[in-house]
């Protein structure tokens, strides 16, 4: 009995690859084609832009609860899709209709995990590309080798994801890896770009931007927080929450970092002042990030290297706070809270971008 579940996992595991091997054949034809004089900067753009859309589907993924639709891993109930899980499915559903296992949230799970199988596909295709051309690119190709080894510590945490039943802080080390792997991507795109022209305004703002990244980082943690622990409506009205400037909070509970989803350290339900305690200070800490960012896009407008991604971070500043807000006035609805996570992510691309090119050394190839 024990060989046979062994046969059965080998074979789970050899269709779920042969599944992201098919699904990332398209990406990886289109690069091939597309890029015939410089394939290894069209696979690093591409690779960017699907990196991007994981992240929104991981958000879809999380804000319909979908997250335990299958709640194995790698597979849906030992299968390598929802089709050869239908019996199982069915009854979970059958038993908890609104419960974590449904048949359009078992699909959301997978499509998610294919989706990230495509990207592991690309970025090890990135990889070998890097090493075989190292010579003809005349680039060190241990950065697309450190991308391989994020993204299997990124599959790693996505793994415990499900095993630990949607442990907030794994789910939240979860999603800052996945942004880690996207503005590594970012930099590696920039940097395959035609060298910038020389800007002395614009590298005397290296470290405020390298700053600013910091503090969106930390707010993204923050934000994760509050999207894994479910704590959008804790305060249901701005500025002010629930009625006050400064409500009664429980940060002790709130932030213990170690615990399971809806429930203290100790097993106790997670009381209502420890999740708006989670929201009041994402909600506060927003304040000193949106003042930094747009004080930086405005200084940064005043460089000629830096102009236009100013502009789209000053764009992206407004964008994110009417989304923010949108989530709380309008009761969190999916698709707002879908652009929220999105706008993160793109202000953490646009901000790489900006460290790029404002660096001293944007002549110098990696």
């Amino acid at each position: 009995m024990g060989a046979g579940m062994g046969m059965a996992s080998d074979q789970q595991w050899l269709q779920l690859a042969l599944t992201g091997l098919m699904v990332a054949l398209l990406p990886l034809s289109y690069a091939w084609v597309k890029g015939r004089r410089d394939r290894y900067r069209q696979l690093v753009w591409l690779t960017l832009f699907l990196t991007f859309d994981l992240i929104l589907f991981g958000g879809f993924t999380r804000l319909t609860d979908s997250g335990l639709g299958c709640p194995d891993w790698p597979g849906c109930y030992g299968t390598a899709n929802p089709f050869l899980a239908h019996a199982n499915i069915h009854a979970a559903e059958a038993l908890m209709p609104s419960g974590p296992v449904t048949w359009a949230k078992a699909w959301i799970e997978m499509i998610h995990r294919y989706l990230a199988m495509m990207v592991g596909v690309l970025i090890i295709a990135l990889m070998g590309l890097a090493w075989f051309k190292r010579r003809e690119l005349r680039q060190s190709p241990w950065p697309a080798t450190a991308l391989f080894i994020l993204v299997c510590v990124q599959g790693a945490f996505g793994a415990w994801t499900v095993t630990l039943k949607l442990q907030p802080v794994i789910v939240t080390l979860h999603l800052l890896l996945g942004l880690t792997l996207l503005g590594s991507l970012a930099w590696l795109a920039a940097r395959s770009q035609p060298a910038a022209s020389h800007d002395a305004a614009a590298n005397r703002l290296s470290p405020w931007i390298a700053l600013g990244i910091v503090l969106l980082a930390v707010q993204i943690a923050l934000g994760g927080w509050v999207s894994t622990n479910y704590a959008v409506l804790a305060c249901t009205d701005f500025p002010l929450c629930n009625g006050q400037l400064i409500p009664t909070m429980d940060f002790r509970h709130g932030f213990t970092l170690w615990r399971a989803l809806g429930k203290t350290a100790s097993g106790a339900l997670l009381s209502h002042d420890a999740l708006v305690a989670i929201h009041w200070t994402h909600r506060v800490f927003a304040v000193v990030v949106i003042a930094y960012l747009s004080w930086l896009g405005l200084r940064a407008r005043r460089s000629l290297t830096l102009t236009r991604p100013a502009l789209i971070l000053l764009a992206l500043i407004a964008l994110q706070f009417a989304s923010g807000l949108s989530n709380i006035l309008l009761q969190w609805p999916l698709p707002i809270a879908v652009a929220h996570n999105g706008g993160a992510a793109a202000l953490l691309v646009t901000l790489v971008f900006m460290l790029t090119r404002s660096g001293p050394d944007t002549n110098q190839k990696v």
